[in-house]
């Protein structure tokens, strides 16, 4: 699959990084929906409190 034996050590090109960066922004805020409705679910809510 690789076509250059030193595919691994060359930096990420730009697009490389931005799909990285939007692959763990997805993953985080899937968590967030996920914490969020297991909150919800039971009546505590994991969002700060108002004072």
């Amino acid at each position: 699959m690789d076509e250059k034996p030193g595919k691994a050590e060359r930096e990420p090109t730009r697009e490389e990084r931005r799909k990285a960066a939007l692959r763990a922004n997805l993953q985080r805020r899937k968590a967030q929906a996920r914490a969020r409705s297991d909150g919800q679910a039971d009546g505590t809510g994991t969002e700060k409190e108002e004072s």
